[in-house]
């Protein structure tokens, strides 16, 4: 015990510092160097959001006892409108990812170390394939009340003296998402059950739901920084 109290102590001490860490909306075209310039922007000043959603809306002291929030941007594209579409749609996408990868974590491994799917079983197989190829196209289907909250693009014209491949104008978009936490575990709860139906045999199928119970509840605290 007394081994566990200097790692417990800088454990503390980083979640302490890891608590002040701030984004703010900032103005830094002239302090990072960029193979673009900004021609034409929504805002003169780039949302912190952009950087880190979680962060940020907790700053700005927005709800998050009833929401989780998400933020993605493109890479720069031909035209804004296109930019936008994709920014809300990949969202979507990275949410469906990130519900995705938690679930093949909560299934490599229990509390008691031994993973729920042995990888060597070959009973287990179409239940991994499912995992990792159909599961997050299926849980984009069950992300349901996402409300784009914020939007913001820039109008870049990258050029080969800054850096570039080539000169060309491009739109950049990026778009804040806000979901209420009921729906999210929703989401999670339902993809979790998807996974169990694909378990074959009676034992296999009892283990993944011991590793995948609560699983939604366990995915919020998770983006909270609880677990």
């Amino acid at each position: 015990m007394l081994k566990l109290l200097p790692l417990m102590m800088i454990l503390s001490l980083t979640i302490a510092c890891s608590s002040k860490r701030q984004v703010k909306d900032v103005d830094n075209s002239k302090t990072i160097v960029r193979d673009f310039e900004v021609r034409d922007a929504s805002s003169t000043i780039r949302p912190g959001w952009i950087e880190d959603a979680e962060v940020w809306v907790e700053q700005e002291k927005m709800d998050t006892s009833s929401y989780r929030y998400f933020s993605f941007e493109t890479e720069p594209k031909v035209n804004r409108e296109i930019a936008c579409n994709l920014a809300k749609a990949n969202v979507r996408s990275d949410i469906a990812s990130e519900i995705t990868t938690f679930i093949q974590k909560s299934l490599g491994a229990s509390q008691e170390g031994q993973a729920a799917i042995d990888a060597n079983n070959p009973k287990t197989q179409p239940m991994r394939e499912f995992v990792e190829n159909t599961l997050a196209e299926r849980v984009q289907g069950m992300i349901n009340g996402a409300a784009v909250i914020k939007t913001y693009w820039e109008k870049r014209h990258y050029t080969k003296k800054l850096g570039a491949k080539k000169d060309y104008i491009g739109f950049t978009c990026a778009s804040l998402i806000r979901m209420e936490k009921e729906r999210l575990k929703a989401a999670v709860d339902k993809a979790s059950e998807e996974v169990v139906k694909k378990a074959d045999d009676k034992d296999t199928k009892e283990n993944v739901k011991k590793a995948l119970q609560n699983l939604g509840e366990d995915f919020i605290k998770a983006r909270q920084g609880e677990i």
